[in-house]
């Protein structure tokens, strides 16, 4: 099995640092839940840069407001090759995870499906330097 390709992405901060706030990557969804327990994974740190994995779905969760009444938000990232990130889904209030379920369970389904595309020799591949390209090649096992 190859190692997946690993890009260093901007996890941004949902919400208020000073409140409850998290984002893991997604590998599963148990879909008998309806709370943030549905949702397998990993745990990354928010607010920075975190090396993941490329075509990784990310679910960032955030919390704004009192303790008494907080406003909760959570966002679906789909990390791209150029090491971007690419918002999928947005759910606001109490029910967020039953509201983004479906959504995670579909794009997971679609990276399941989706066949990694290599690409044959273009002369844009000039402009990459000596060390990215032996990098590429290193991480290749090539």
């Amino acid at each position: 099995m190859e190692e997946p390709i690993v890009v260093a992405v901007d996890v941004p901060l949902v919400g208020d640092e000073r409140k409850k706030n998290w984002a893991k990557i997604v590998t599963g969804v148990d879909d008998t839940l309806a709370t943030g327990w549905a949702y397998e994974g990993e745990f990354i740190a928010t607010g920075g840069i975190q090396d993941v994995p490329v075509g990784s779905i990310i679910l960032s969760y955030g919390e704004r407001g009192s303790r008494a009444n907080p406003q909760i938000e959570a966002k679906v990232l789909l990390v791209n090759n150029d090491a971007t990130v690419s918002l999928m889904a947005t759910a606001k209030g109490r029910a967020w995870a039953r509201t983004l379920r479906d959504q995670i369970v579909e794009l997971m389904a679609e990276a399941d499906q989706a066949p990694t595309v290599l690409r044959d020799w273009d002369p844009t591949l000039t402009q990459y330097s000596d060390e990215a390209i032996t990098e590429e090649i290193r991480r290749r096992g090539l």
